[in-house]
């Protein structure tokens, strides 16, 4: 695994710490913490088959915070782990920027608590709520208020920033709108971050993207999520696959520049991801998608197919089959 030793300050380094030898192609990154994981594998391995002779800048800003960046031209791939957003592609088409949309893996959103809470054997989306939609701000603040048969313990929230898909998906999916949340919880865009609060805080909760569970889970537990069908589901490669791990799963992305695939280094380092994608995507503790969305995805850039087929929406609950059915259509 190559998770454990990055976090922001990794990926700042990354981005700010190389500016190229004069001459040096550069490959601009930013967005996602979730996706950064994959793109940094890539990006790893791209570097190396190229013997550095291109550079690829990979810079964690979140989800929203990179789509700014990307709407305004500065980066020329940005990964997201929700699709773009009504406002994002506005802003985007405001700019003339048109651009690529690539599924390239599928996470599972995974809720973790400490490994010695001995209470928490399963949460509903219902219980979720309660813990994290706006209402709760200041008045849910112990266990006991989430659930009665929970101890009257202090409740320690850990969760995304305001500019993460991650937060986005999570509202959405467990709130039932996007960006509704309480604000009194300890947010923060690098999920390292949240791993360590939560495995230092016998009380704590938290929720990310499963790789940094995974590369983690000797100091954190996962929680069953109770799904549509009234069955707790711990994430995993197979629940994804299956779709019983609902309404966590979702599709995470990278979106291309037009013009910047018109330079011969981008054109390089997205072609490498496609066919490396699956791969590292497994590596880093992701769920690949099937052999076949890579190749869709590489069809269209050739035949130019720019946009989204997501209509500006989260598509909370989207399975594997229903995102590459929509990418076949576009």
């Amino acid at each position: 695994m190559r998770l454990s030793s990055h976090s922001v300050l990794a990926a700042v380094a990354l981005t700010v710490g190389s500016h190229a030898a004069h001459g040096q192609a550069i490959v601009k990154i930013d967005g996602s913490s979730t996706v950064y994981p994959i793109t940094e594998a890539v990006a790893e391995d791209f570097q190396k088959a190229k013997k550095n002779a291109i550079k690829v800048t990979v810079g964690i800003s979140g989800t929203g915070g990179g789509f700014k960046k990307f709407c305004r031209g500065e980066t020329d791939i940005t990964d997201a782990s929700r699709p773009i957003l009504k406002q994002e592609m506005e802003a985007c088409a405001k700019a003339g920027i048109k651009y690529y949309e690539l599924p390239i893996a599928f996470d599972a959103l995974t809720v973790v608590v400490n490994p010695k809470n001995t209470f928490v054997k399963q949460l509903s989306v219902e219980q979720l709520k309660k813990m994290w939609e706006p209402a709760a701000q200041g008045k849910v603040t112990t266990w006991k208020q989430v659930d009665a048969s929970f101890p009257d313990a202090p409740l320690k929230l850990f969760g995304a920033g305001s500019d993460s898909g991650t937060f986005d998906y999570f509202t959405e999916a467990v709130v039932g709108k996007a960006k509704a949340s309480r604000g009194d919880y300890t947010a923060s865009e690098d999920d390292n971050v949240l791993v360590q609060g939560v495995s230092r805080d016998v009380n704590s909760i938290g929720y990310f993207g499963y790789a940094y569970y995974e590369e983690n889970k000797s100091k954190l537990k996962a929680v069953p999520i109770v799904n549509k069908a009234g069955k707790p589901v711990l994430p995993g490669e197979k629940s994804v696959i299956d779709g019983s791990y609902n309404p966590l799963s979702r599709p995470i992305f990278i979106y291309v520049n037009e013009k910047s695939l018109d330079k011969p280094e981008v054109k390089e380092f997205v072609t490498y991801y496609l066919q490396n994608g699956e791969r590292l995507a497994a590596e880093v503790r992701y769920v690949p998608l099937p052999a076949k969305a890579y190749t869709t995805a590489a069809e269209h850039l050739a035949r130019k197919k720019l946009g989204t087929v997501f209509g500006g929406e989260a598509d909370v609950g989207a399975t594997i089959e229903s995102v590459l059915a929509r990418e076949a259509k576009l």
